[in-house]
């Protein structure tokens, strides 16, 4: 009987532990995944208290996106170094630390530093809650507990706007840092609390080389993709210098891995035919997911009149059809092929992007809202499958490196996927307007009844009004433009499913772990 209780006691306190280990992981994910919106909208009344111009007050977000691209790269080797429990609450602390001093700045400067901090911690914090997740879960319970971490990288970034949009209106700009103080020692608790030592897989010496060339090509790229349309691209010198380094010192981490005994990042991680399959399709597919969160709330705002907050609302029901098809999607992935449902995930978003290029300038609130849980359906049944094939194959060793990997391709394509977006966006609205002018001139019947309407001031007014309705108008053809081209590269990226080995989540993982 005693032996029973103890038994009993054990597996009570295992639940216990996977509980907290689940619940702190999944905490710092939605943590760090609704930090790289939430501050957005902020930027305006930052820019106002802290006196800055729009250029200047810009570089809040490049900052963080820089740091952040740059320091996600060693995640893997760190983990492998000294152990992913140490590493992980070292980045929860510093990354709450951070967000508390950013709160607190009282300048342009300071602010970007702290950014700079927060960006360099909160890199791990992804990565690190996908490693812990697949670490901790048996083979056949690692679909649920991808579908669970997918949620919280899927749904921040949708409430983020939103929720920082309420907190600036309600509180003040530094609230949408403060939030992350509750959050950040909460995970930190649970994690201190559950998450046990795991054994150091790797004692090598890293290699600074390879990391320096690295991290110069992703800080020159993220730099050009985010500064690219606001000094007209290739136009600048600074982008031109930012696109010349990136490509060259791209080219030199290469021909350097494949020539040192002990590189920064591996070759044998791209052996994996499922871990290449995975990186392509995360970075196409975070070009579209990544452009259309950045599309949709200028036009609800700007073109619609909606208020911040009830932009955010609007977008909800994209992230109610996300969990939804999450939790489905985690449930079927270890009963069928894991390619099937990433194929209809694809299907149902270019078919809901295809819906999106059809809208006009008074489209309903309703075609809006369908359109999104259709989208987020997608999204759902895409993210979860595709995040247990990719590393389903892969070395228990090289897990760390990979979910780093994973992240990295994902924040440049959506970086990428941005800066293609809002420059489309910014050509389309040209060329609109070139042609909808072509029509107002004193020929056309319908422009002179409606200047005769009106006379002397009242006849500027008009003219005036015309030009606000050829520029809403443009500017919505634009966009509609941007959602027609997303929904053909969606479909351009379903032969690379073909690079996935067919066969269900859990047999992969299980034949991984016997590996």
């Amino acid at each position: 009987m005693s032996s029973l209780a103890n038994s009993s006691a054990v597996g009570r306190g295992a639940i216990r532990s996977t509980a907290l280990i689940a619940f702190g992981t999944l905490t710092a994910t939605m943590m760090q995944a609704l930090d790289t919106t939430i501050a957005n909208v902020a930027l305006p009344h930052m820019q106002g208290s802290l006196s800055a111009s729009q250029e200047q007050v810009a570089w809040v977000l490049t900052s963080y996106i820089v740091a952040a691209a740059i320091a996600t790269t060693p995640t893997g080797y760190l983990a492998n170094r000294y152990g992913v429990k140490p590493v992980f609450l070292v980045a929860i602390a510093g990354f709450t630390i951070a967000s508390m001093l950013c709160g607190i700045a009282s300048s342009l400067s300071e602010i970007v530093f702290f950014r700079l901090l927060q960006g360099m911690f909160g890199a791990a914090l992804v990565p690190l809650s996908q490693t812990t997740l697949l670490d901790t879960y048996p083979p056949e319970k690692q679909g649920s507990a991808m579908a669970a971490w997918g949620m919280g990288v899927m749904i921040g970034p949708i409430i983020g706007p939103a929720l920082g949009g309420w907190l600036t209106e309600n509180y003040s700009w530094r609230w949408v840092f403060y939030i992350n103080l509750p959050i950040g020692v909460a995970a930190f608790w649970a994690l201190k609390t559950a998450l046990p030592d795991t054994k150091v897989r790797n004692n090598n010496p890293m290699d600074f080389t390879g990391f320096a060339f690295l991290s110069i090509a992703i800080a020159s790229l993220q730099l050009m993709l985010d500064r690219g349309q606001s000094l007209d691209w290739f136009q600048s010198k600074e982008i031109m210098l930012e696109c010349f380094l990136a490509i060259t010192a791209f080219y030199l981490f290469t021909s350097h891995t494949l020539t040192t005994d002990k590189p920064f990042i591996s070759p044998e991680l791209f052996k994996d035919r499922n871990l290449v399959g995975g990186l392509i399709l995360i970075a196409m597919l975070g070009i579209v997911l990544f452009s259309t969160f950045a599309l949709l709330p200028p036009f609800l705002q700007n073109l619609q009149g909606y208020s911040v907050v009830t932009a955010g609302v609007i977008m909800a029901p994209r992230g109610v059809g996300t969990m939804i098809a999450m939790q489905i999607s985690g449930r079927i992935i270890n009963r069928m092929d894991t390619r099937i449902p990433i194929l209809a995930g694809m299907l149902l978003l270019a078919y809901s992007l295809h819906w999106m290029s059809t809208f006009s300038p008074d489209v309903g609130l309703m075609d809006i809202v369908l359109s999104g849980v259709i989208q987020g359906l997608g999204l759902g049944f895409i993210f979860v499958p595709l995040s247990a094939a990719t590393f389903s194959t892969l070395a228990p060793q090289y897990r760390g490196d990979g979910t780093a990997l994973y992240s990295l391709l994902r924040n440049v394509g959506s970086s990428a996927g941005i800066a293609l977006a809002f420059a489309y966006q910014d050509y389309g609205t040209k060329m609109a307007h070139s042609v909808l002018v072509e029509n107002i001139n004193p020929y056309n019947p319908a422009v002179i009844e409606y200047l005769n309407s009106s006379t002397g001031l009242l006849g500027i007014s008009s003219l005036m009004q015309i030009e606000g309705e050829i520029q809403r108008q443009a500017a919505v053809i634009g966009m509609l433009g941007n959602f027609h081209y997303m929904a053909y590269g969606v479909m351009f990226a379903i032969p690379f499913l073909l690079l996935l080995r067919p066969g269900k989540a859990d047999d992969s993982l299980e034949s991984a772990v016997m590996d």
